[in-house]
Parts: structure tokens; sequence; C-alpha cells
């Protein structure tokens, strides 16, 4: 059976997640990540994808990871529920404006474009994209997620915690995927700070900070507010 989901957020630490959470005995991953089931495999069956997660042993936790699924419609989310009430989930918030960027470098890099060839209008019909708003709204997604899942069962992270103490990180995520937190203690520190697709990110181009800012203004202070 399924017991956790990764809902996101899309650019905020996911794979490095998964990576290190595959790492515990207690964990599994039978159909790898991003299996997009929700989003884009809806067509297989909901009786598909539950053969995808085997009834295991009671220590056994089965899980997948999907950024996309933080931005389903509340009709998805809701059949999730009905198919899955008990799941655990994790919600990771990058800093929006962070998190618009790294966005924008992806697909610059997917067009197999070079920095210097995008031009600033380029970036910008790309932060004001449908995908990317929506994926920079939390606040609207939290919301969407808790109308059906109760609170407890959802985690949310903050990404800078991945740089400043990725062990703790990981163990929060252990207990709250309901398997035995101390075995991340066992991992040293380089093994879980290592870095996993990154973009080796350029610094934001200065004259593109004003519009992430007045994209952002907002929800950038619910994103502190989910921290503080």
């Amino acid at each position: 059976m399924l017991d956790f989901i990764g809902i996101g957020a899309q650019k905020a630490g996911t794979t490095w997640l998964y990576e290190n959470l595959q790492k515990h005995p207690g964990i599994k991953f039978p159909a790898g990540k991003e299996l997009h089931f929700w989003d884009a495999h809806y067509a297989n069956g909901i009786g598909w994808y539950k053969s995808l997660f085997p009834d295991t042993v009671k220590e056994i936790k089965n899980g997948e990871i999907t950024p996309a699924y933080a931005i389903l419609p509340q009709s998805k989310i809701k059949e999730v529920y009905e198919n899955f009430s008990n799941l655990r989930l994790i919600y990771i918030l990058r800093d929006p404006i962070e998190r618009a960027w790294s966005s924008a470098l992806m697909a610059l890099k997917r067009a197999e474009m070079k920095i210097e060839e995008a031009s600033d209008k380029w970036f910008i019909d790309h932060f004001n994209s449908q995908g990317s708003l929506q994926r920079g709204d939390y606040e609207n997604c939290i919301a969407n997620w808790l109308k059906f899942y109760p609170k407890r069962q959802l985690l949310i992270m903050d990404f800078r915690q991945i740089k400043t103490n990725p062990s703790v990180f990981l163990k929060q995520c252990a207990e709250h995927i309901g398997i035995t937190a101390s075995f991340f203690d066992s991992l040293s520190e380089k093994v879980v700070s290592k870095k996993i697709h990154t973009t080796g990110e350029n610094p934001i181009r200065p004259s593109l900070l004003p519009v992430l800012e007045k994209i952002y203004y907002e929800k950038r202070k619910f994103y502190e507010k989910c921290f503080s």
C-alpha cells in the first residue's frame, strides 16, 4: 500500500529528499520518483497505480514523490483522499523568488539555451506562466490539500534546513512517515549534504529581481510566516 507522498515544491529539494530517504531500510519507492499518476497518467487507472505499491510488513513504508502534485486541483486531491485517506504528506517550501528563478533556469536548460541567450522578456514570460505562478502560491496549494487531509498528516518543511541541518531535516521526515528516525544519525553530514540535480545556478539577473519581488511580495510573507 501507499503510505506517503512528497507533493513538492518543484525546485525545492525533492530529488535530494528521495535520494536520502531511500537509504533508509524502512522506506521503499517501488516505482521510483515522479510517477505523475495524478496529473499525467491518470488514464492508467487507480488499480494500476495501487498495484505499484504492494503490501509490505508493518515496518516498511511505501512512498512516491512528485512535485507537480502540489498544484493538483481539488477534484483530484479529493480522489487521492478517497483512495488513500491515511497518507502522510511532505511539502518542502523554498523562498518563492528563488524557486521561480531556479525553475526558469531549468526551463532554459531544457530549451538548450545559454543564459546569455535569454532576454529579460523570456524570463518574465516564464515567471508569469500559469505553471510557475501556481507552484509559487504555497498558501493556495496548502489550503487545497488541507480541505481534505487533516493538518497532522501534512508536514511542511523549509528548504533552507537542507543546507543548515540536513540530518535533522531527514529525521523530521522519518518521524512523520512513521519510521525510525535515528537511522539518519548514522549517515555522515557529507553524505546527506550532497547536492543532487542542481542547475549550477547563476545569481538572479539584477534587472529581473524587481519583477520577481513584485510578483511574490505577498507570497514571500506567507512563506516566512510558515517558519516563524
